[in-house]
């Protein structure tokens, strides 16, 4: 009884329910930051530029500045690179995880004794000249807007994560989960401390934080009890060496004297994934008869039920009638048989001429 009682009651047996609600999330950044060298704005340090429900924040890159298409010495991380003559380089040779074409040639690193294979690249490569400049410390402030709405096509109810902005409530309010639940402005330190994170350590070496929201809703309600819940969690494996952070590369080219010449960026960056769950309900005539027939059959009362419906609305209620109650007198009144219960009754006999005929 109490498992039919937990099921019809607060699991809402008697709601018809929908899962997955149709969903569009627009997200926003502000804020400015600077490196050692330089101020940097949103549209530098926020990749890719769209607004939608997954982006990043850069907060640290490792730089390296002023490539041009030449030979160089090859990166002592590429397979095979390191050599101490020009026959450990074989000429036209490409490495998948190098920089370039190997010229043939072994010679000098760019720093120390060793010598590695020349290559025909953007020189010079990444580990050859490579500057890092953290954007971590005035990260913090970065602020977040992020924009929600879904709808429940088979109620055809829809909703959104934000007041109207009046009197410029947006303008100075932050999310807080009892007073401003409807300013979906986050501080990108506060997301990251809410998933159990050190922004410090997150902003040096990159990583990926959810931001899910749930709509849990009750339609038999007013649609004000129809309210978002977030939380947040860092979704990439810290534990896991190899899987752990989060970066990638991109360049910025122009022209220098008249040679083509680039800016190589490896970024370190904090990604948001915004993702969206929710489910709805609203009171159903089927779904309440079927669990409620359920509940009574588990705790006997079928049997009553059948009856008591066949005696009252039936329209031969009274051949029913006649019929169950004659065979529970004759049940009653025959001899036990030795060795039986005393209490078995054969079955109510079939009628010839069909049960069309109660």
């Amino acid at each position: 009884m109490q498992r039919q009682r937990y099921v019809f009651i607060i699991q809402k047996g008697y709601q018809e329910r929908e899962t997955g609600p149709e969903s569009a999330v627009i997200t926003k950044v502000k804020g400015i930051t600077r490196s050692h060298s330089k101020v940097w704005d949103v549209e530098e340090y926020i990749k890719p530029a769209e607004g939608g429900s997954v982006f990043s924040i850069i907060t640290r890159v490792e730089v390296t500045h002023s490539q041009t298409l030449e030979t160089c010495p090859e990166s002592l991380e590429a397979p095979h690179a390191a050599c101490s003559f020009d026959s450990d380089c074989v000429a036209g040779h490409m490495d998948m995880l190098g920089n370039g074409e190997r010229t043939g040639r072994c010679v000098p690193y760019y720093s120390g004794p060793g010598k590695t294979c020349e290559v025909s690249a953007w020189c010079p490569v990444e580990d050859g000249q490579t500057v890092s400049e953290s954007l971590g410390k005035t990260a913090a402030h970065i602020t977040i807007l992020i924009k929600n709405n879904i709808h429940f096509p088979r109620f055809k109810f829809s909703k959104g994560n934000m007041k109207g902005d009046k009197n410029g409530y947006l303008r100075d309010c932050t999310f807080n989960e009892t007073t401003d639940l409807y300013c979906p402005i986050f501080r990108l330190a506060s997301i990251v401390e809410q998933a159990g994170e050190n922004f410090t350590t997150l902003a040096e070496q990159g990583g990926i934080i959810g931001v899910i929201i749930n709509w849990n809703c009750n339609l038999d309600l007013p649609d004000s009890a129809c309210n978002p819940s977030y939380s947040f969690r860092r979704l990439d494996p810290k534990r896991v060496q190899a899987s752990s952070g989060y970066n990638y590369r991109f360049a910025k080219y122009y022209n220098c004297n008249g040679t083509n010449t680039r800016s190589l960026i490896k970024a370190y960056g904090i990604r948001i994934d915004v993702i969206v769950h929710g489910q709805a309900g609203r009171f159903s005539l089927i779904p309440t008869i079927i669990n409620l027939a359920t509940a009574l059959t588990s705790v006997g009362m079928g049997s009553f039920l059948c009856d008591w419906i066949l005696l009252t609305f039936m329209n031969k209620n009274e051949a029913f009638s006649t019929r169950k109650f004659d065979q529970m007198s004759r049940c009653a009144a025959r001899t036990p048989v030795p060795g039986s219960s005393g209490n078995a009754c054969p079955s109510l006999p079939v009628d010839p001429q069909g049960p069309h005929q109660l």
